[in-house]
């Protein structure tokens, strides 16, 4: 278990320091660090297997966010993600929230819904009567599918029906398959159990069944994280902590009250939450569908995150989203890079991965709102991103350094300036 996921002087580090840091607190094992070292993690006959019309694999930056105490446990994030500032931002806000004691988290049962679309009932309501009348009999004939899952506790565990009685394709009754996936993701446990059920389905309400298909609005799958910030905590040398508690709540406000703001408020959760998907080898566009369609569920596109002050004066953040992920199964297993990084994480369940990727959520929108309301989101942002404009100018080795760190001190994060500042550097030498 790693003791203490704060990285000190990580960022100074070469990426060689670095993964002996990581192989040291992980317990890495030598062909474990030898798959971080060089290109290529992922053997094309591997990658051969997992899609179609393979010709070649696309690797993304991995890197890790520290400082992250979860429910009293400290926890090295590993993050998948192109984009400069995310990985610092969750860092330290994670670093901040430490302070205060971390982040709470917490999750409802890994429950998926399959459904099964009937059409051609002329008394759907009747219909939805006699389904709920043989719950038992199609409970049975789901659980038929998969006595692993059986075995392990999970299983179909209940029926809903859902009545749509007026559609441009008439009247359409769907009936929900509630299943416990346990660690899996699900989507293929479900699927399978819908198709088996529909047989049964169409005997007892005298309809077709058309789909049959999971649902990615995984609302009964939710994981939530809370976290407690003082103003002492929030405080900087230009602004008082509680002057910047009311700049997060009134950038959350405004994300709360207009979706064209929330749909950037949200984007910047995904920015922590995808990357740490994407490195576990989850489905990030299933997290996204979910996430997107959780924030609608009162009828209008609003924030997944919740920031209030309590009585004490203290910034209280919470976020609560549908996280369909899994430990088993799909990519999870099969890419060597994501096997790797749940071993980095440590999780023990698909509910504790699940609350993980919420928390650096809620750590990300904090980072996001506490710069908003600041300095703004550029200054931190450009000074990250000088790196990649300076590699795009052409430097290379010591020069990307010395040509960031000019760019960021000007404030002008240009791609004809950095190739100015490279070209006098270049000359001097």
């Amino acid at each position: 278990m790693v003791a203490d996921s704060r990285l000190p002087n990580f960022r100074a580090l070469t990426p060689a320091q670095r993964r002996d840091f990581l192989a040291q607190a992980c317990g890495l094992s030598e062909a474990e660090q030898a798959l971080l070292a060089a290109p290529g993690a992922l053997p094309l006959s591997l990658a051969d297997g997992m899609i179609e019309n393979v010709f070649g694999s696309f690797e993304l930056p991995l890197g890790v966010a520290g400082n992250f105490r979860v429910n009293g446990r400290d926890v090295l994030v590993p993050m998948a993600v192109e984009e400069p500032s995310v990985v610092a931002a969750a860092s330290f806000m994670a670093k901040l929230a430490r302070e205060d004691g971390g982040f709470q988290t917490s999750s409802s049962l890994p429950l998926m819904r399959a459904q099964i679309q009937v059409l051609g009932v002329g008394d759907p309501h009747g219909a939805r009567l006699a389904v709920l009348r043989e719950r038992t009999a199609l409970i049975e004939r789901a659980n038929g599918r998969d006595q692993v899952l059986i075995g392990l506790g999970g299983g179909c565990k209940d029926i809903e029906v859902h009545v749509f009685a007026d559609t441009p394709r008439g009247p359409m009754v769907v009936v929900h398959l509630i299943v416990d996936v346990r660690d899996a993701m699900g989507a293929n446990t479900v699927n399978t159990m819908a198709e088996s059920v529909a047989p049964l389905v169409e005997r007892i309400t005298g309809g077709s069944v058309r789909l049959r298909i999971l649902s990615n609005l995984a609302d009964l799958r939710l994981a939530r994280a809370r976290v407690r910030l003082t103003p002492a905590t929030l405080a900087t040398k230009e602004r008082s902590g509680e002057d910047i508690i009311e700049g997060v709540l009134d950038a959350y406000t405004f994300a709360a009250i207009d979706p064209y703001r929330a749909a950037t408020h949200n984007k910047g959760i995904m920015n922590g939450i995808d990357p740490v998907i994407v490195a576990t080898g989850n489905d990030w566009r299933a997290v996204e569908a979910g996430a997107h369609a959780y924030a609608s569920r009162g009828g209008s596109y609003t924030s997944l995150t919740r920031w209030e002050k309590d009585s004490s004066g203290a910034l209280v953040g919470s976020i609560e989203l549908p996280m369909p992920v899994g430990l088993v199964g799909g990519a999870t297993k099969t890419h060597p890079l994501a096997r790797l990084a749940l071993k980095m994480m440590q999780v023990r369940s698909a509910q504790e991965l699940g609350e993980i990727a919420a928390a650096v959520g809620l750590a990300q929108n904090l980072g996001a709102l506490r710069a908003l309301a600041t300095e703004g989101i550029q200054r931190g942002h450009m000074a990250l991103h000088a790196r990649n404009i300076a590699l795009v100018a052409g430097a290379t080795g010591d020069e990307v350094d010395t040509v960031a760190r000019q760019l960021a001190a000007e404030h002008d994060v240009r791609t004809d300036r950095a190739l100015d500042i490279l070209a006098a550097l270049r000359a001097q030498a």
